[in-house]
């Protein structure tokens, strides 16, 4: 890094004229033990497109060349944009637009190198190409790293070869391939076949690219064969390494008397847990403890995973690597073996279990009044579903809150005594305790609000899978005050422990949200002119929430509320304490999910040290690892990444069972009839979403027999030229599934004419609801990656 540091310092000199690779060595200045490394350095430099070879094979930056190195991205049109590495001491240049015929042999998420195009040089380009909305164009001139080796896609015969039609339709070019009697894979790959296709070298764009085929997945779009494919694109494994394995055998399947040792017990404190009605794992509960003069303590305890998975073992050399876990249609691949998420520690009903505490004092009208710290042991009294949970808080007939109805494919997902289970003096007590609890989380949430912090919630889509892995009924999940209560007292506890960190001067990793670009706001502020949403300026905070306010309340909120969170910085892990825009807290850290979090997992380190320098006496008495700075900042970048893709493999996940479930609704001789909103007119016609399922679709124009259709003058509607019917922007209408492309991933509807009395059918499908199972991530849990 040193080398790499002086390398670029030299290059970017005033002074500097560009050298050859034994001239740079000598002009750079760098020790005898260095200068063997200088080599590697450049080359790196290459690699990553922050130095750039000219003619004569010299060396200098990219932008003293009219070079900019940076990730492309494609659209499923071929024209592509290219995100600029961010150079050292340098602000970020803006993304760059790059025509289909200038994207050379790129392919999408490559790291390549462009040259900026002179328009006045450039006698191809007519006017309406030079650029759009002031974007500056650009040619690529070399690939320097390739995003995938190796691609996903349907084998295909031709009438003269054999093709792979890659999976992700923004990589237009299928690659060709020899005969399947010739690859060197068993089974012999047939036509439809699912498969792994290896890249050759490609060199002309007017060529088609080669690859070789390295594995079959199965028939493609069959459940499995879509799984394995997903797997593949973004690295994930289901499977730990023996060594892993090997550990978890000797971690003990009960908490040990020697284990509670200088812990401080809460055994006897009434302990709840409220999770989905699927959830496997619990890595947290409440406890409550009332105290004088009406008021109450809350407790607030998180699995102790750290307990466990000890620095420098191959667990936590694997979680590290994981990062996180991944919660996909279909399976959940864990950052843990299923022995420590689902078993030691995975905080059930009735068992022992080790957690790290934090106890909030609260006075009779809901004020936080102080708060402490502590290594604890715990017993919880009850797992609650959020259903069951809604009932204690909404309901006052105990039985009624009894029989709160569980879909049959959650009722495998439920741990410990049913409710029917419960006498009446039990059923008492957790209402009561659910009620404080939300007492006081309504009061949070209420004060968090008042604050500036912005209510980003939505209403989350949940896919359920049947017996074959096929996706076979759509459910969509409110934030209710039961997730609220939640989601309050994990956001208190995650603030109240990066306040500690900070105030002790130690170092600890941050959940980071940066203020939002504000060429951003204003240009999210003229997107939501055009929906009739008038406000100010958007770097007002206050503008902001008035903002989320008007668009909770549009037909469209779901898809406005999508355009403002694209307007925003994403959330990312930094060793820096740089706040939060999204919350509006100064302070912020992970510290409740360390099951599924590594950045978690090392705060609850950091947790101990802070206990320990503290006095406090359920400190550990010996602490093995130490972070340094520079130590979380390594840790916390990689932490980004892994979350990134995670999140890219789950989005991807409900997209193809989303076209799955969809296709197989266009089998059916009776349709289900759908509520959709308008989102966008065209000339060739209309963007839709569902309100139950937020697909989103198109009706095209020619499938509208009835009259002739045009766009109005205004662009917000299409109109009959005989009849005068309208179809405008944020009507609700009702459609069907007219077609499906799996492989563009685009569902087309139709209008469904004069049908206003028809409701929409539920999602479902099949004979047997019971066999259904639910494998979508857990609202409770996004919600609290913030």
């Amino acid at each position: 890094m040193e080398v790499e540091r002086k390398i670029l310092e030299h290059l970017s000199h005033p002074d500097y004229v560009p050298l050859n690779q034994q001239d740079l060595a000598q002009a750079v200045g760098l020790t005898k033990r260095e200068s063997k490394h200088f080599r590697r350095a450049l080359h790196k430099l290459l690699d990553d497109g922050l130095v750039a070879k000219i003619k004569r094979d010299r060396f200098v930056l990219p932008g003293d060349a009219d070079l900019v190195g940076g990730v492309i991205k494609f659209r499923q049109s071929g024209r592509a944009t290219l995100f600029p590495e961010a150079l050292p001491g340098k602000p970020t240049r803006e993304p760059l637009v790059i025509l289909a015929e200038d994207t050379g042999v790129a392919l999408h998420g490559d790291k390549v190198l462009v040259r900026l195009i002179d328009d006045k040089k450039d006698r191809r380009r007519n006017k309406r190409d030079r650029s759009r909305n002031g974007e500056t164009l650009a040619r690529v001139i070399r690939v320097l790293q390739r995003a995938h080796p190796t691609l996903t896609g349907t084998l295909k015969q031709s009438r003269m070869y054999y093709h792979v039609v890659p999976d992700d339709p923004r990589i237009i070019h299928d690659i060709l391939v020899p005969p399947p009697e010739r690859a060197e894979v068993f089974p012999k790959p047939k036509e439809g076949d699912k498969v792994v296709v290896r890249l050759l070298e490609w060199k002309m764009r007017h060529l088609n690219p080669e690859g070789v085929i390295t594995e079959v997945l199965g028939k493609t779009h069959e459940p499995g064969a879509e799984f394995k494919a997903l797997l593949h694109k973004f690295k994930l494994d289901t499977n730990f390494p023996d060594a892993v394995l090997g550990e978890v055998a000797d971690v003990p399947g009960e908490v040990r008397k020697r284990d509670t040792k200088g812990r401080k017990d809460m055994r006897e404190t009434l302990t709840l847990t409220i999770d989905p009605d699927d959830a496997k794992d619990f890595d947290d509960a409440l406890s409550l403890e009332e105290t004088k003069g009406g008021g109450c303590r809350i407790g607030i305890h998180i699995a102790d995973v750290s307990a466990y998975v000890k620095p420098g073992s191959q667990l936590d050399k694997e979680a590290r690597r994981r990062g996180n876990s991944t919660y996909l249609v279909g399976c959940v691949i864990p950052m843990l073996p299923q022995a420590l998420s689902n078993g030691i520690c995975s905080l059930v009903e009735d068992q022992d279990r080790l957690t790290k505490s934090i106890f909030l004092d609260f006075d009779r009208n809901g004020k936080l009044t102080g708060q402490s710290f502590a290594n604890t042991v715990i017993r919880s009294r009850k797992r609650l579903t959020y259903r069951q949970a809604y009932a204690f808080l909404t309901r006052d007939d105990l039985d009624e809150i009894r029989g709160t109805p569980l879909p049959p494919a959650h009722q495998t997902g439920s741990t410990g005594r049913a409710l029917t289970e419960l006498s009446d003096p039990e059923m008492a007590t957790i209402r009561k305790a659910i009620r404080r609890f939300w007492s006081v989380a309504s009061r949070l949430r209420t004060a968090r609000m008042k604050k500036g912090s912005l209510d980003l919630d939505m209403t989350e889509v949940k896919i359920f899978v049947d017996e074959n892995g096929y996706a076979d009924r759509i459910e969509t999940i409110e934030n209710d005050e039961s997730h609220q209560l939640i989601e309050e007292f994990m956001l208190a506890a995650n603030e109240a422990v990066a306040k500690a960190m900070f105030d002790a001067g130690l170092p600890y990793i941050s959940r980071v949200h940066d203020e939002p670009d504000p060429d951003k706001l204003y240009e999210l502020r003229d997107q939501m002119m055009l929906q009739g949403i008038a406000v100010g300026d958007l770097t007002n905070r206050k503008e902001v929430t008035r903002l989320l306010s008007k668009i909770n309340g549009h037909p469209q909120s779901y898809t406005l509320k999508i355009q403002f969170l694209r307007s925003l910085k994403q959330a990312c892990y930094r060793a820096d304490n740089d706040g939060h825009y999204g919350l509006y807290k100064t302070f912020y850290a992970h510290f409740t999910s360390p099951i599924r979090r590594y950045a978690d997992l090392v705060v609850h380190r950091l947790f101990d040290f802070y206990l320990a320098k503290q006095g406090n006496p359920t400190a550990p008495p010996r602490i093995s690892q130490r972070y340094s700075k520079g130590d979380l900042d390594g840790v916390a970048e990689h932490l980004s990444h892994t979350e990134q893709n995670s999140t890219e493999a789950e989005r991807e996940s409900v997209k193809l069972k989303l076209l799955e479930y969809f296709e197989r609704e266009t089998e059916r001789k009776d349709k289900t009839s759908f509520e959709a909103i308008i989102t966008d007119v065209k000339n060739h016609g209309l963007f839709i979403e569902l309100t139950e399922s937020m697909a989103f679709g198109m009706i095209h124009i020619s499938t509208l027999q009835d009259d002739l259709y045009r766009v109005t003058d205004d662009g917000t509607a299409i109109r009959g030229r005989r009849r005068r019917k309208t179809y405008a922007l944020g009507q609700r209408i009702q459609v069907k599934v007219e077609r499906v492309d799996r492989f563009k991933r685009q569902i087309d509807f139709r209008m469904v004419e004069d049908m206003p009395d028809i409701g929409f059918a539920p999602m479902t499908r099949g004979k047997n609801d019971s066999s259904a199972k639910s494998f979508q991530p857990k609202p409770k849990r996004k919600r609290r990656n913030r």
